[in-house]
């Protein structure tokens, strides 16, 4: 059974990112970017339907920018989860780039890149972020900068809540979690941690059963006068304190 329901999701899967390529190519060039964004929230909800999962949405989304989201790292849904909460532009590792189907629609969906191995690009990253919140974007950050375990959480790198200092923005901590919806309990099956292959994250996370994507909206807060190292630490608890609340 479980073979069955995992080949009956990864055939809608892939129907579905068939379908998201197809409105990238044939429809975003003519679309506002406020459009756009609908589009990539919509989709992405319709994703997490195909593949079992469904949104529960606790506290309160921005409503608008600027304000920098961020988010304990779990796995490769974490993504698609927070676009289908609310739309926001995500900064992600420049390796994401160049995966088949999903670094188009990532593309798409506005992913800004960095080579987080070079410091150059470092600073480039930061001033790219820094001009997008003064644009009144609504940007978002794993700052433990790969996925953990889903049992304790990484430390944050500071220097990624650098643009929302230099600009002045707000950040929202945000905490995620998969659960098992009949349950209630944690769901470890769409971790992606250490030598797990991504084909076999998929699968098992097809292969569960229907688990609850928790997505936990904090209150958002401004650096005030702590610097930023004391401030990074304080939304990694506060993070931690949502993800399991």
């Amino acid at each position: 059974m479980k073979s069955l329901r995992a080949c009956w999701r990864l055939l809608r899967l892939l129907g579905h990112i068939a379908k998201g390529l197809a409105i990238v190519a044939l429809r975003f060039p003519a679309l506002s970017p406020d459009q756009q964004h609908a589009r990539v929230q919509a989709w992405s909800l319709e994703l997490l339907s195909h593949a079992g999962i469904r949104l529960r949405i606790l506290g309160q989304p921005p409503v608008a920018g600027p304000v920098m989201l961020v988010a304990n790292h779990i796995s490769w849904l974490d993504i698609p989860v927070m676009h289908a909460a609310r739309h926001c532009r995500f900064v992600s590792k420049s390796d994401v780039q160049g995966w088949p189907l999903i670094g188009t629609l990532a593309t798409a969906a506005g992913t800004l890149y960095i080579e987080r191995s070079s410091r150059r690009d470092a600073l480039r990253m930061v001033r790219s972020m820094q001009e997008a919140l003064a644009r009144g974007e609504v940007l978002a950050v794993f700052p433990e900068g790969t996925t953990g375990d889903g049992r304790e959480m990484l430390p944050f790198h500071a220097n990624l809540l650098q643009a929302a200092v230099a600009a002045q923005a707000p950040v929202q901590p945000v905490g995620l979690r998969f659960a098992d919806q009949a349950t209630g309990t944690t769901s470890f099956a769409p971790s992606y941690i250490g030598d797990e292959t991504l084909v076999g994250s998929i699968w098992r996370t097809l292969s569960a059963p229907p688990i609850e994507a928790v997505v936990h909206y904090g209150l958002p807060e401004l650096a005030g006068e702590r610097d930023r190292r004391t401030w990074t630490q304080h939304l990694h608890d506060t993070v931690d304190q949502l993800r399991k609340a």
